[in-house]
C-alpha cells in the first residue's frame, strides 16, 4: 500500500540535527482545496444520473436489450466504487452507520466528499494551524540534480485529507475502467447502429469519455508514485497536458475501433474480444503459478487467506480492464507484496503497444472491407486511416513523455532512445561481425600465400 501523506510542494528545508546530517526537515505540509475529490464526485453523480435516465428511456421505448446493458454497467461499477471506498477507509472496523448506509444506497462518494469538505473547512478556519503531528514521513527529492532525503511532520487533519484523496484516485480508476469504458463502448455502438444521438445518450457519452480520460491520467500518476514510492513526485502542467493528450487519443481511437469492429461482425466479434480480455486477465496468474510462489500474506493487516484472494482477483480484473483499452503503466506481479513490478520495463511497454497496434490494424481492415455502408455515410478508408494515425500519435506523445517529461527520467538506466536503438540495431552489429569474419579469413589466407 502506498503512503497517503500530503507533502509540501515547496522544497524549503532546514537541517534536522547534527546526528543526521543527510536528513533535512521540510516545511509543514500545506493543505489545499480538494478539487480532485469534488471533480471525481461530480463525474460519478453525472454519469450515474445520465445512465439511469437512459435506462428509463430504453425502457419507455421497449429496448430491453440496451436497457439491461446500460443498467448492468452502471450497477457493477457503482458497487465496486462503494467497496473501494470502504476498503481504503477501513469502515468495517469502525462504528459509522451513516456512512455504511450511504454506501448501501450507492451514495458513498457523496458522503465522503462532504466529510472531506468539512475537514478542509475546519482546518481552514484554524488558519492552517495543525495539532501536533501524529507521524513522520521521509521522501527523497531531486534538487538541482542531487538526491536529498527530506522529513515532514504530518498532522491528523492533513493525513485524513490525504487519505480521502488517495481513496478518490482509486475510485476514479475503478469507475473509469470497470464502468465508463464498457458504458461508453455500448452507447457508441447503439449510436452507430441507430444513426441518431439523443440528448440523454450524448450526455452519458460525454461523462463516460471524461471519466475514462481522467482515470487513465490518474493511472499514469499513480503508477509513477507506486514505482518510485521513496521519492516526492511533482508533475507540472506540461507533463499533465502531455499525459492527457496521450491517453485521450489512445483510448478514443481504441474504443472507436472496437465499436466499428463489433458493428461490422456483430456476434462474431464476441469470441475475439472475449479471448482478448481473458488472455489479459489470466496472464498474471499464469506467471504466478509458473513461478511457484505463494500468495503474499502481508497485503493488508488482519486479512484472511480468502480476503487476500478476493483482493488479488479484484486487482487482476481492474488490471485486465485497464489493459484492454489502454496501457496500465504497471506490470502486475502477484507474488510480490506490492503486487506490481517496480522496475521500468521497456520490453513490457513495447510488447503491449506492438500487439495493440497489430490488433487495431486487423480490426480496422475488417471494418474497411466488410463494413456495411449503411453504418456511416463517410469513406471507410478515410475513417480507418484517421483512427490508426490517432493511435500512432498517442504512441508518439507517450514516447515524448518518457524521453523528455518524466519527472524522474534522470533515474532511468536506459531511456526510450536507448531501448529503440537496442531493438533496431540488434541485428546490425551481429551482421557486421558475421560479414567481417570472412574478410579476416581472406586476409589470413592471403598472408599465408
Amino acid at each position: 500500500m502506498d503512503r497517503v501523506f500530503e507533502i509540501p510542494e515547496e522544497p524549503n528545508v532546514e537541517p534536522i540535527s547534527s546526528l543526521e546530517k543527510d536528513v533535512i526537515r521540510g516545511t509543514s505540509p500545506r493543505f489545499t482545496f480538494p478539487f480532485g475529490i469534488l471533480f471525481s464526485t461530480f463525474l460519478y453523480c453525472g454519469e450515474a444520473a445520465s445512465a439511469l435516465y437512459m435506462v428509463r428511456i430504453y425502457r419507455k421505448n421497449s429496448e430491453t436489450y440496451w436497457m439491461t446493458y446500460t443498467f448492468s454497467f452502471f450497477m457493477f461499477s457503482s458497487i465496486m466504487v462503494q467497496l473501494t471506498l470502504i476498503f481504503v477507509h477501513r469502515d468495517l472496523a469502525k462504528d459509522k452507520p451513516l456512512s455504511l448506509f450511504m454506501h448501501l444506497i450507492l451514495l458513498g462518494p457523496v458522503i465522503r466528499c462532504l466529510e472531506a469538505m468539512i475537514k478542509y473547512l475546519t482546518l481552514w478556519k484554524k488558519g492552517g494551524q495543525e495539532e501536533p503531528y501524529v507521524s513522520l514521513t521521509r521522501k527523497k527529492m531531486l534538487i538541482n540534480g542531487e538526491e536529498v532525503l527530506i522529513e515532514w511532520e504530518v498532522g491528523h487533519s492533513i493525513r485524513t485529507l490525504a487519505m480521502h484523496r488517495s481513496a478518490y484516485k482509486r475510485m476514479s480508476q475503478i469507475q473509469a475502467f470497470l464502468g465508463s469504458v464498457p458504458q461508453l463502448t455500448c452507447q457508441l455502438y447503439v449510436t452507430l447502429i441507430s444513426a441518431e444521438v439523443p440528448l440523454g445518450r450524448a450526455v452519458l457519452i460525454v461523462f463516460s469519455l471524461i471519466s475514462v480520460t481522467y482515470g487513465a491520467t490518474l493511472c499514469n500518476m499513480l503508477a509513477i508514485q507506486i514505482k518510485y514510492d521513496d521519492y516526492k513526485i511533482r508533475l507540472g502542467p506540461l507533463e499533465v497536458l502531455c499525459i492527457t493528450i496521450w491517453r485521450t487519443l489512445e483510448i478514443t481511437s481504441r474504443l472507436m475501433i472496437l465499436v466499428l469492429f463489433s458493428a461490422t461482425l456483430k456476434l462474431k466479434a464476441v469470441p475475439f474480444l472475449l479471448l482478448n480480455f481473458l488472455i489479459i486477465l489470466f496472464e498474471p496468474w499464469v506467471k504466478f503459478w509458473r513461478s511457484g510462489a505463494h500468495i503474499p500474506n502481508n497485503i493488508e493487516k488482519n486479512f484472511s487467506r480468502l480476503g487476500t484472494l478476493v483482493v488479488l482477483i479484484s486487482v487482476t480484473i481492474l488490471y485486465a480492464g485497464i489493459n484492454f483499452s489502454c496501457w496500465s503503466a504497471l506490470q502486475l506481479k502477484l507474488a510480490d507484496s506490492d503486487l506490481v513490478e517496480k522496475g521500468q520495463n521497456w520490453g513490457h511497454m513495447g510488447l503491449h503497444y506492438s500487439v495493440r497496434l497489430l490488433e487495431n490494424v486487423i480490426m480496422v481492415l475488417v471494418f474497411k472491407f466488410f463494413g456495411v455502408k449503411v453504418l456511416l455515410n463517410y469513406c471507410h478508408s478515410l475513417i480507418a486511416l484517421q483512427l490508426i494515425i490517432a493511435y500512432l500519435i498517442s504512441i508518439g506523445f507517450m514516447l515524448l513523455f518518457f524521453q523528455y517529461l518524466h519527472p524522474l527520467r534522470s533515474l532511468f538506466t536506459h531511456n526510450v532512445v536507448d531501448y529503440l536503438h537496442c531493438v533496431c540495431c540488434y541485428q546490425h552489429p551481429r551482421d557486421r561481425v558475421e560479414n567481417s569474419e570472412p574478410s579476416v579469413d581472406a586476409e589470413t589466407r592471403q598472408s599465408i600465400v
